[in-house]
């Protein structure tokens, strides 16, 4: 015996409709970005001096001099890093890739912190950009244009669009493995 699909009564009740994952990924989402006001003010628990030797590691700090200042620029620069990749992972938009140019900002500024030999750590920064932003800015602009292309052709909506030029990976793995 077959079975028949069931009729919705409320026709926007699959809105509200949820599966246990997302739920779950959501809310784990939600905390952490509730959390980085306190995730910030971790550094404070650094001490301030040169040498922190804990039972997992010893940082000699050599350029900086302090641990605590080490600590206090790195928290900078990872907490926008990592709410940058949030939007960027679950960012539904046309646009989305624009975000690649400051996640890999972030993360050059972090690679400078974390190389001691380097006298300034927010020099030069726009030249290792420009190549990124050289791909990415061009690519955006191109899909832009050929939305506004199709809207001027076609009778389908602004939304219609962008939902023709998402590309929609099943899993954040897949979307992962879309840009590597």
């Amino acid at each position: 015996m077959d079975k028949q699909p069931t009729k919705l009564k409320d026709p926007r009740s699959w809105f509200r409709r949820t599966d246990n994952k997302s739920v779950v990924i959501g809310t784990l989402i939600a905390t952490f970005i509730a959390a980085t006001p306190y995730l910030f003010y971790l550094y404070e628990s650094v001490p301030d001096q040169k040498v922190w030797d804990t039972f997992l590691f010893t940082y000699n700090s050599n350029y900086y001099g302090s641990v605590l200042t080490v600590a206090w620029t790195l928290t900078g620069k990872i907490i926008p890093l990592m709410l940058i990749l949030i939007w960027f992972f679950t960012c539904r938009h046309w646009w989305y890739h624009v975000l690649i140019v400051p996640i890999a900002m972030y993360s050059f500024q972090i690679f400078t912190i974390l190389n001691d030999d380097l006298s300034y750590v927010d020099s030069n920064q726009i030249l290792y950009l420009i190549p990124i932003m050289a791909v990415v800015v061009p690519s955006i602009y191109l899909i832009r244009a050929k939305m506004f292309d199709k809207l001027n052709t076609a009778n389908k909506s602004l939304q219609e669009l962008e939902d023709e030029f998402m590309i929609k990976p099943t899993s954040l793995w897949g979307k992962i493995k879309q840009y590597f």
